[in-house]
């Protein structure tokens, strides 16, 4: 079903463009900040370590279902993580078979660092911009995403390839 109107066709050309281009500047840059190639990360190791730092340790399942995405690419993000110290595995406190997937202090160290970084390019890019621009953009990139990840929830799973 086409929900476009006449009017607004022009206005969503624009802006499936520019979210487009962001996608891709973001992904070129890594959001890792001006200058500061030591502080990009891999987005899906990225958004592994905060969602571990927001929410604790947990194990694959649980992390995975947070993230909306499929167990078996977590086990695959998560291993390099692993393999650098970035994050531990360790067992389930009330079921030793389990395991359970924790951020390490240098995984939370090399998190700040990215999250000190990304938040100074933040900065550099709104600079010229008022407060109420900044909260503006904040509370609308967020209803965007929530509508993006509700979209993605309530689509039914695609069949795997054979």
């Amino acid at each position: 079903m086409d929900m476009t109107t006449v009017g607004d066709t022009g206005l969503l050309d624009t802006l499936q463009h520019e979210v487009a281009l962001f996608a891709r500047r973001a992904e070129q840059t890594r959001l890792g900040g001006v200058g500061q190639v030591r502080n990009s990360m891999d987005r899906a190791a990225y958004l592994l370590l905060n969602r571990l730092d927001k929410e604790g340790p947990m194990g694959v399942k649980a992390l995975a279902a947070s993230m909306g995405i499929d167990s078996s690419t977590v086990t695959r993000q998560v291993a390099p993580l692993v393999d650098t110290g970035l994050v531990k595995r360790t067992s389930h406190p009330e079921d030793g078979r389990a395991v359970v997937l924790q951020l390490s202090p240098r995984g939370l160290s090399r998190l700040e660092e990215v999250r000190s970084s990304r938040r100074q390019l933040m900065a550099e890019l709104t600079q010229d911009w008022e407060p109420e621009e900044r909260e503006a953009f904040c509370s609308l990139l967020t209803r965007f995403n929530v509508a993006l990840s509700a979209r993605m929830a309530a689509a039914p799973e695609a069949p795997s390839p054979s």
